[in-house]
């Protein structure tokens, strides 16, 4: 279990780094972040301190354990003091946040001054507090408790009032980390009280957890945006085989035309992923608009009768008909036929995007299955 709680705990280590790393430019830019992202760095610092394999290579290179649990204690209660800041910072008023800023500046003096006082009286261990007096370790559980619990109050309460999708998980996945942090200073508690070295590992465990809640509130809006490319990359994969045959036939509506392959539109946009796959849906929605001048009075019902006999399914028939009547309109502008007025098609009047990657679902499945109308064929002319 030790074992296990030491990798976990490294692992957790690991991605609190990174994601401060990685959000520190982005976060420290905006003010409303900025707080979020000071909070976990503190809270970071104390965990890395708080890992076993962490304090032995610090202790092997000459620092005192005792030094390094009190920097950790002092870093702590900082990271408590600065959820306690963060979490009051929008709504409290100015006097609540002078109390808190007090608060936290005489429990880092008091813990100072005790941690000093014990200086090379006693035996320190590397996950246990730097004094052995009841003072110091019931003000340093004391503050985080009262931050944490703060935080899972204010933070929940906050997430339910927001309708913006990345700070409610932010707040949510910050006050779910509070909670296991306030499972961990109860049980550690519990260890300082009642001496129970067989809780350490277990404790370590829920600690990392913590870790990880914190990485992840932080980086909430990467995975949001990681997820927002990754459907616009998806919607211009399944778009592009419909948006390069009727760009190609309708040319005057497209900005560029497609490249030889779609695999080169995916992994070398000309523009940025949602831009790029915005700017193919209205394009291939105005080539339709454009094409519905070339539509045959019978398109549309002759294309869902062969969709039906060639076993479409139900809820993909309407799809199957409005490709098979494009399809047919494109291979009549390639053909030279003359316009005629317009025929609108069901379903594609508002330049749905679901209603476009329908038709590019059923689009290799309909090309070709309609006769092209050549220049001898009657049409509706102007």
């Amino acid at each position: 279990m030790n074992e296990l709680a030491a990798r976990v705990g490294l692992a957790g280590v690991f991605a609190l780094w990174f994601a401060l790393v990685w959000r520190a430019r982005p976060a420290l830019r905006h003010s409303q972040q900025r707080g979020l992202w000071l909070t976990v760095l503190a809270t970071t610092i104390a965990i890395t301190l708080f890992q076993p394999g962490i304090v032995g290579p610090l202790t092997s290179a000459g620092l005192d354990v005792h030094t390094v649990s009190l920097v950790r204690n002092l870093i702590g209660v900082l990271s408590a003091g600065l959820v306690l800041l963060f979490v009051v910072d929008s709504s409290g008023p100015p006097r609540l946040r002078r109390f808190v800023a007090v608060g936290m500046t005489a429990a880092l003096v008091s813990l100072l001054v005790l941690g000093l006082m014990h200086l090379g009286t006693g035996t320190a261990s590397a996950q246990g507090p730097a004094s052995a007096a009841s003072a110091y370790w019931l003000i340093l559980i004391a503050a985080h408790l009262a931050g944490d619990a703060a935080a899972v109050v204010v933070c929940w309460r906050y997430s339910l009032r927001t309708t913006e999708r990345d700070l409610v998980w932010s707040l949510r996945l910050f006050a779910a980390g509070s909670v296991l942090a306030l499972a961990f200073w109860s049980g550690y508690l519990w260890h300082l009280y009642d001496r129970v070295p067989r809780l350490l590992p277990y404790l370590t465990m829920i600690m990392s957890v913590h870790g990880f809640l914190r990485a992840a509130s932080l980086l909430v809006p990467t995975a949001s945006a990681l997820v927002r490319t990754a459907g616009a990359l998806r919607t211009i994969w399944r778009l592009w085989p419909l948006w390069r045959d009727l760009v190609t036939a309708v040319p005057h509506v497209a900005l560029t035309g497609p490249r030889r392959s779609r695999l080169q539109e995916v992994l070398w946009p000309r523009l940025p992923p949602a831009l790029q796959a915005h700017r193919q849906t209205i394009e291939t929605y105005d080539a339709l608009l454009t094409l519905q001048q070339y539509v045959r009075p019978d398109a549309y019902e002759n294309a869902y009768r062969y969709a039906r006999r060639a076993g479409v399914r139900d809820d993909r028939l309407a799809s199957a008909a409005l490709a098979g009547a494009v399809d047919q309109a494109r291979r009549a502008v390639l053909a030279g036929v003359p316009p005629a007025d317009p025929r609108p098609l069901p379903g594609v009047t508002q330049g749905s995007p679901g209603t476009l990657l329908g038709i590019a679902r059923m689009w290799p499945a309909m090309t070709g299955a309609l006769p092209c109308p050549d220049r001898t064929s009657p049409a509706r002319r102007r």
